[in-house]
């Protein structure tokens, strides 16, 4: 499939560190076999075992301490946004934008098709009614003017995904949205520092929301943020995520809130993170392009590429496979499971879920997750692993 855009090349990407990785403090190797190599592990090390005992030290370890405020600050920061509102995970993140929003019953929210269903769900909670937009059959986003399509009296908001750590055409998005008066809210669960044009995921809409659960680009184990520029928009998030209490009045609530308050002990694991950030997505850049680089011209295997101007995380390093590639998707899985390689198939489209299906699927989306797979995407990947997985493809491409 020709995908329209150049594929990620070292020459277009800034190089990995010369060092190694710093060793991860999961102890899970010991539960798999010999030489396994899993779908994706954190990058874990000193700086945040360090933060985690001085928090245990101080007895700071719930909703309150000086890290959440840290975090917040200097994550807002780095995103190009004014303020950070961390939340219990990704998904209580974008229900709780949602909710503060107003958006409710009788409201319509437009959402790509082919995404995580949590970003149909936060809509669904609150009432509110998720449509479902097609994506774009070249970086599998969604696609502005099916959007354009879909646009109803109805509509309230647009819900773009940055899939897979490739940004959606937000440019385009933001002026649909202000022709006609729609909130934005990006889903960049999977894109930390991506970027178009060098303004990054999040940054872009009346808010973004982010997820730091552990095979994220940085991790909190479990948390999520939130990012805006608005600051009664923030206020009004910081109060609904406290069970709607006002901070100048204890135990007095205004109206029904959530409790998705994150602990200070996560928002040290996030402090820390945030120091090797750059380092982490340099270290992700650099082995998409070797995935990209070892399997250029494999017939039947067509990697993710990078949309011009823009600056993709590759949280997960993602392709489509396709004939002649002797193998279907699903076949393939199985066939790197048992040389102990780990994968994932791409999401369903929300479309053609139990409780969103509605007989007539998006036909990009429903194409697209057939054919894609997710390949081993960890920032401590070794470029022997890497070249291992590579070696293995071409091997099934030659022999089956």
């Amino acid at each position: 499939m020709d995908t329209g855009t150049p594929a990620v090349t070292e020459s277009t990407i800034a190089k990995a560190p010369a060092k190694e990785p710093l060793p991860y403090l999961e102890h899970q190797t010991s539960q798999r076999p010999d030489g396994f190599i899993p779908i994706y592990e954190p990058w874990l090390g000193e700086p945040e075992e360090n933060l985690v005992q001085e928090v245990m030290r101080s007895g700071w370890i719930s909703s309150a301490g000086k890290y959440i405020r840290q975090f917040e600050e200097e994550f807002a920061a780095y995103c190009g946004s004014s303020h950070g509102i961390t939340t219990s995970n990704g998904t209580t993140a974008l229900h709780l934008a949602v909710h503060a929003l107003g958006l409710g019953p009788g409201d319509e929210v437009i959402v790509p098709a082919l995404t995580f269903v949590a970003s149909a769900n936060s809509v669904h909670y609150t009432g509110a009614h998720p449509v479902f937009a097609d994506v774009d059959p070249h970086t599998w986003t969604i696609a502005p003017d099916e959007v354009a399509r879909l646009i109803t009296p109805r509509t309230r908001a647009i819900m773009p995904v940055h899939l897979y750590g490739q940004m959606a055409a937000m440019p385009e998005l933001m002026d649909l949205a202000r022709a006609h008066d729609l909130r934005v809210i990006e889903d960049a669960a999977e894109a930390h520092g991506a970027a178009i044009d060098g303004r990054r995921a999040g940054s872009w809409g009346t808010i973004g929301a982010f997820s730091f659960f552990a095979n994220k680009i940085i991790t909190t184990g479990e948390g999520g943020m939130l990012i805006t520029d608005d600051a009664t928009l923030a206020a009004r998030c910081r109060q609904l995520r406290d069970h709607g209490m006002p901070p100048e009045r204890r135990y007095w609530h205004d109206e029904v809130g959530f409790n998705y308050r994150i602990t200070n002990m996560q928002a040290a694991v996030g402090v820390a993170q945030m120091t090797r950030i750059d380092e982490v997505i340099r270290r992700k850049r650099a082995i998409a392009a070797q995935y990209a680089q070892e399997l250029a011209g494999v017939p039947g295997i067509t990697m993710m590429a990078e949309g011009e101007g823009t600056t993709a995380v590759f949280w997960l390093v993602s392709a489509l496979i396709d004939s002649p590639f002797p193998l279907s998707r699903d076949e393939l899985v199985v066939a790197l499971r048992q040389e102990r390689i780990d994968s994932r198939p791409f999401f369903h489209p929300l479309d053609t879920l139990p409780p969103y299906r509605s007989g007539n699927p998006s036909p990009v989306a429903l194409s697209l997750s057939r054919r894609g797979i997710n390949l081993p995407s960890s920032p401590t990947l070794s470029s022997a692993q890497v070249s291992r997985i590579c070696a293995t493809l071409r091997r099934f491409a030659a022999h089956g």
